[in-house]
């Protein structure tokens, strides 16, 4: 399967790696200057499963499309790919901005980044997801045999368990979180684990997982 991931920073970096080490996809970093040094040694380092390509190409060849850029170059990105009717899209990103009390949320209330993105890629099936926690758990989301959550969220029901299945190759424990709208939740979650890891002195390694009783 090719993977295209827009965006070639810590998050499209390792999750790039991980899919094709993990699962063995064929990965396709869409980047404004493909042969741009630090674009080349992530390609190098994963090896003969990386390419970096336009990020049209990379949309255009891609069956999953995986928007990881900053939040501020998301539109730009997306308008970037083309015609993506008919895509099926990862949105991991989060709309952080810095405020009066340092670093949050953007949007949230009324509208959700996920929702804003869906609305910026016309036609295709946009899905929040791998936006939750830190890219280090996204490389090793297994904690001492216990498998860390990460949710789906999107409104195609028909494409829905293809992305399921695409995360957990990661070695998540995937939950379908419903509907598109509910990424508001889904990126105020996000919040939550950056607040305390940067703010509340828990750092990056640990993640949120699901008990049953």
């Amino acid at each position: 399967m090719k993977i295209a991931i827009i965006g070639a920073g810590n998050v499209g970096g390792t999750l790039g790696a991980a899919w094709a080490r993990k699962a063995g996809h064929e990965i396709l970093f869409g980047a404004r200057d493909p042969r741009a040094e630090k674009t080349q040694a992530l390609v190098q380092q994963i090896g003969g499963k990386a390419r970096a390509v336009s990020p049209a190409d990379a949309a255009a060849s891609g069956d999953f499309i995986v928007l990881t850029t900053p939040w501020p170059a998301a539109e730009v990105a997306i308008r970037s790919l083309g015609n993506i009717s008919g895509k099926i899209l990862l949105d991991a990103t989060n709309p952080l901005a810095m405020g009066p009390d340092g670093l949050g949320l953007e949007i949230g209330h009324s509208i959700s980044a996920g929702e804003k993105v869906q609305g910026w890629a016309r036609g295709a099936s946009v899905f929040k997801t791998l936006n939750t926690t830190g890219f280090g758990n996204m490389a090793d989301p297994v904690f001492n045999g216990v498998k860390s959550v990460m949710f789906v969220a999107g409104d195609d029901a028909a494409n829905k368990p293809k992305v399921i299945d695409l995360v957990a190759s990661l070695g998540f424990d995937v939950i379908d979180a419903g509907p598109l709208r509910n990424a508001r939740l889904l990126e105020a979650h996000a919040m939550l684990w950056i607040e305390l890891s940067l703010k509340r002195g828990l750092g990056r390694d640990w993640a949120f997982a699901r008990l049953r009783r």
